[in-house]
């Protein structure tokens, strides 16, 4: 079975600094891939390269078996491979239902001056997308007033209604009170379940990682240092005093 996501011998470098180091990686497709590492390890710059924020030096990115490596950004998202931002990307004046409408109408040309948002968008299938993240209560509320956990949610309904193969989390748990990062989290999952979406998340919190993932990979210094279950990965000696820093 070919890789849903794929990339071959990806180098970059800022100056000296080595932030992707000669990366080989496969993600098939239905995995929950947790990627964990210090801060400047290369993780949220591999998620970058493999959505087109950045380009590489040197090596491929492959989505679908098709390469992307030099796509923009936009044509990515619309092949299948969206992403959510560590700080939420909403429209902070609109109302959460809004919000889901312009990125829906957005993707599909929809958005002009002679046709109405609510119209432009099929009102059924932006309520299942809020529905499915706990939101459509609020959807008449001002996306702006959320409080920062749902504001997760809202950013990740935005991502959903592009109907994605592939969607990469950065760092979905972090300004969520502990409290409420196992409910986030389990929202989230139970939402990529029922659309059957692959997920790549960031996350820095151990107990998040072993709950929710089904496979992890470690980056030091710009390289995968270990990848593969949960259990293996996390009880690595040189994972646990360079990554966990125990």
């Amino acid at each position: 079975m070919s890789a849903l996501l794929q990339t071959r011998d990806l180098q970059l470098a800022f100056g000296a600094v080595v932030v992707a180091d000669h990366i080989n990686f496969e993600l098939q497709e239905g995995e929950r891939l947790a990627v964990i590492g210090q801060n400047g390890a290369g993780k949220t710059t591999f998620i970058n390269i493999c959505t087109g924020l950045i380009r590489p030096t040197a090596g491929q990115v492959f989505f679908e078996g098709r390469e992307v490596t030099k796509l923009a950004p936009r044509a990515i998202a619309l092949r299948g491979m969206v992403r959510s931002f560590q700080l939420p990307q909403l429209f902070t004046e609109h109302t959460v239902r809004d919000c889901v409408r312009i990125a829906s109408a957005g993707k599909h040309g929809a958005l002009g001056l002679w046709q109405p948002l609510a119209e432009a968008v099929p009102a059924a299938e932006v309520d299942h997308v809020l529905e499915m993240v706990g939101l459509l209560p609020r959807a008449g509320e001002i996306s702006g007033a959320l409080p920062e956990g749902q504001r997760k949610l809202l950013d990740i309904a935005m991502a959903l209604i592009l109907k994605p193969r592939l969607l990469i989390l950065d760092e979905p748990t972090s300004g969520v009170s502990t409290d409420e990062k196992h409910g986030l989290m389990a929202t989230i999952m139970r939402a990529l379940d029922e659309q059957k979406v692959t997920a790549i998340f960031v996350e820095h919190d151990v107990d998040i990682v072993s709950t929710y993932a089904t496979r992890v990979a470690a980056w030091i210094a710009g390289k995968v240092a270990a990848d593969g279950k949960p259990a293996d990965v996390l009880a690595d000696p040189v994972i646990r005093a360079n990554v966990i820093g125990e």
